[in-house]
């Protein structure tokens, strides 16, 4: 149990790192807030709170995912190489995926709602 309770720490550990040091990271945690806080002001479904948890949760593993490959790419390499270069590029298309993912999908839950709240005028 001691084993457990201690990788716990290490996970937490290393999202207080990409806080810390990932200015990305901290960008999609904001935008986590307000898509979490529209969905309450917006009463958004049990279903399409489904699809924003998994496309913040997409995002932010990506996230996560991406600093720990550069990280590693940066022990690894600390000069100039191409092909440290190429490592990074295609971790942080990883996370574009994501977000590009994350946008599509609050756009089509939230976007509606919004226009719904927008006085028509005639």
């Amino acid at each position: 149990m001691k084993r457990l309770i201690r990788s716990f720490g290490f996970a937490f550990k290393g999202i207080k790192y990409a806080i810390d040091t990932q200015p990305n990271f901290r960008i999609h945690l904001v935008a986590s807030v307000v898509a979490i806080g529209l969905g309450f002001a917006l009463q958004i479904a049990v279903t399409e709170w489904q699809w924003v948890i998994l496309s913040i949760t997409l995002v932010l593993m990506a996230e996560l995912i991406n600093t720990a490959i550069e990280t590693l790419t940066d022990l690894v390499s600390p000069t100039f190489n191409i092909k440290a270069g190429h490592v990074k590029d295609v971790s942080a298309g990883a996370v574009v995926v994501a977000a590009v993912f994350a946008l599509i999908t609050g756009l089509i839950i939230f976007l509606p709602k919004l226009i719904l709240l927008l006085p028509h005028a005639a």
